[in-house]
């Protein structure tokens, strides 16, 4: 059965068009969540006329089961835990610790290698949509919005192609508002929304950002 996004390029062009009121407004910024995110957020930059930034999220995978999250980290030092679950699957926490301490790695390389020496943008004031490829469980999500929150945007607003509804109510608790093509009460994997879903590497990250640049 055919997909309803055909790549992360298509699901981009989709969800500009659930955006499109805020086409042109000059205090909006559009914040992709690499890697998966990125190409989604590119495409709803250019239909909005907006700058574009990455912004870094690293998922806590529950040991044995990665694509799992049982938390989040993002870029200030942000740590969001999905404590039902993590309750649930009584996890140590010295796990949870080394967990974090190699996702904390990870997000450093990253941020250095998209960033290099450039500092993240000032949120004050602006107008945040925070995008990624799709949102399971909204721990991502979910670190991402605490991490921009922290720098008094006028406004944040998560969106992407596909949102779990369990995860859509409770990031509409926190966020200015919650958008997406596709709430879905039956989820699965965010693949499986996706005819392509094909990783995307830390290259095309940085060439997006440059065609963005320019």
């Amino acid at each position: 059965m055919k997909a309803p996004f055909l790549h992360r390029q298509d699901a981009g062009q989709q969800l500009a068009r659930r955006l499109y009121s805020w086409a042109g407004d000059p205090k909006l910024l559009v914040l992709g969540l690499p890697r998966g995110g990125f190409p989604v957020a590119f495409e709803v930059a250019q239909a909005l006329s907006a700058p574009l930034d990455v912004f870094v999220v690293r998922k806590l995978g529950v040991p044995g089961q990665p694509e799992l999250a049982m938390g989040a980290i993002a870029t200030g030092g942000i740590r969001v835990l999905n404590d039902e679950l993590f309750d649930y699957l009584t996890i140590p926490d010295e796990v949870l610790e080394a967990i974090t301490a190699a996702e904390s790695r990870e997000l450093q390389r990253r941020e250095l290698f998209y960033r290099g020496q450039k500092s993240v943008p000032d949120f004050r004031g602006r107008m945040v949509i925070l995008v990624d490829d799709g949102i399971a469980t909204g721990s991502t999500a979910r670190a991402a919005l605490h991490a921009v929150q922290k720098g008094n945007p006028e406004r944040v607003i998560i969106a992407a192609p596909v949102v779990a509804s369990d995860a859509a109510e409770m990031l509409r608790g926190e966020a200015d508002a919650v958008i997406a093509v596709i709430e879905a009460h039956s989820f699965g994997a965010v693949g499986e929304w996706y005819d392509d879903f094909s990783q995307t590497s830390d290259e095309e990250v940085t060439a997006l950002l440059a065609r963005a640049d320019r």
